[in-house]
């Protein structure tokens, strides 16, 4: 039945990431980079002295939403996951080292699509009378459209969030944590699958205070940690950046030297896996972070929007490239066991059964060839995993939560089922395919983006205000 199911929805897939998700990410993010005369750019001075000019772990306990930086620690939590390791690693052995140069593209052109998303969230966003904020996609969704449409597109993007953010997209995390925990540890993937449930369980009780509290301190330390361990590693390997630098630029234009098939192939399969991935760990244009930035308690919608860019920044340009340069210059470069490999044989070395490397392991044999010392590699590898992933599934769960109530109208028997079914999800996740898990949340992220986008380009003048101003 698994087999049956990953064949439907990974030819499903292919058609939405090889043609449509193409276009509208670098069309949206092409779009609004004009619009608002390339904002990442002009304002990006701006996003880190908001950021990081008085940088605090602790926002304190807000009144009603929360402070920008828990806002977007709780962004960034959703934004840096599983996608940073096993997603980047898995568009490295797809479409070659210069897929992450697409990567790349995508992010930059994605600063301005985040901008826009963020600012909209704050220019729609309402308070109930318990003075508590709502806001996301399905609002400025309403707003662009104010009829039929609008609700028809509204209900679909909340449905698909719940199903994207709350339940699909935890699979792959706990899918992910299991793996790494087993390679590292030798614990049974369902074990760690009912850990990460139950501690999960805890924080979801608690609400967005607990959420923020937990987010605010989670990502910085982890981000930190990640990113010394990847510095070890490429001052180990210090005499293959060079080589590394060139293949992830060579092999972005030229990918067929490296996987086979004609150019043409290669160069799409390249720019697929540099666009879905990229998606999946910075998120601009699928309207999942929005919902936090709607929570920033912030002067004006810019300021917002300004620090949501730099949250794609950390995201892709910091978290994802290390792992890039680690994964290339312990894997490809030098004495790496993908070294001289192509066509066939690189194939065969990187999927199927026989495979010497896969997208889960990847970053781990990286690190363990660097550090032949025991299994500090593994171990390193799945902590780091670990707190990536687990961040990452809280901030979900907190985004589809937020959809399950805009269609259950609020309802405590909607929220508290969601919660449960989202909790079986998190285990159901660690015991499922691998492969499985990564195309059914595919799947439903590609369905977000859709309206997502409608509604950006829709109220694309709100934006253009906002950086104007």
């Amino acid at each position: 039945m698994q087999e049956t199911l990953l064949n439907i929805v990974a030819k499903a897939n292919a058609y939405l990431s090889d043609y449509i998700l193409i276009i509208l990410l670098v069309g949206v993010g092409l779009f609004f980079s004009i619009k608002t005369r390339f904002v990442q750019v002009r304002c990006f001075g701006e996003g880190m002295k908001a950021v990081f000019g008085n940088l605090k772990f602790r926002g304190g306990k807000q009144t009603s939403g929360l402070s920008s930086f828990q806002a977007l620690a709780t962004a960034i939590a959703a934004q840096v996951g599983t996608g940073n390791i096993v997603g980047a690693s898995g568009a490295i052995l797809i479409g070659g080292p210069g897929a992450i140069f697409w990567m790349w593209i995508i992010a930059f052109l994605g600063m301005a699509t985040i901008y826009a998303e963020a600012v909209l969230a704050q220019e729609t966003r309402i308070k109930d009378e318990n003075d508590e904020i709502h806001g996301g996609p399905v609002y400025y969704i309403k707003k662009a459209f104010p009829n039929g449409f609008g609700t028809f597109l509204s209900i679909f993007f909340a449905v698909a969030a719940v199903l994207a953010l709350g339940f699909m997209g935890s699979m792959v995390q706990s899918n992910s944590i299991g793996e790494t925990c087993n390679t590292a540890f030798g614990i049974p993937t369902w074990v760690m699958g009912a850990v990460v449930a139950a501690i999960a369980a805890i924080i979801f009780i608690g609400g967005v205070q607990r959420l923020a509290s937990v987010t605010e301190k989670i990502v910085p330390i982890m981000a930190l940690l990640y990113i010394i361990g990847g510095l070890v590693i490429l001052c180990i390997r210090i005499k293959f950046i060079p080589e590394t630098i060139g293949m992830i630029f060579k092999y972005a234009f030229t990918p067929s030297a490296l996987i086979g098939g004609g150019i043409g192939y290669a160069l799409k399969t390249a720019i697929s896996q540099g666009a879905k991935r990229g998606l999946f760990s910075n998120e601009a244009g699928m309207g999942s972070t929005p919902h936090a930035h709607a929570m920033a308690n912030v002067a004006k919608p810019h300021d917002q929007g300004v620090a949501a860019m730099i949250g794609v920044f950390i995201d892709t340009f910091v978290v994802l490239t290390m792992t890039a340069l680690v994964v290339v210059s312990c894997l490809y470069a030098g004495n790496g066991p993908l070294a001289g490999l192509a066509g066939d044989a690189y194939a065969a070395a990187t999927s199927g059964a026989e495979a010497i490397v896969s997208k889960t392991n990847a970053m781990q044999q990286a690190f363990t060839l660097a550090l032949p010392i025991g299994n500090l590699g593994n171990i390193f590898v799945a902590i780091c995993l670990f707190f990536f992933a687990f961040s990452t599934i809280l901030s979900w769960n907190f985004f589809g939560k937020l959809n399950a109530q805009y269609l259950t109208k609020n309802s405590k028997v909607g929220t508290i089922l969601y919660a449960v079914i989202s909790i079986v999800f998190i285990f159901i996740g660690s015991i499922l395919s691998n492969d499985l898990v990564w195309e059914l949340t595919d799947f439903f992220n590609y369905l977000m983006v859709i309206p997502n986008a409608i509604a950006l380009i829709a109220l694309y003048k709100l934006v253009e205000k906002a950086a104007k101003k």
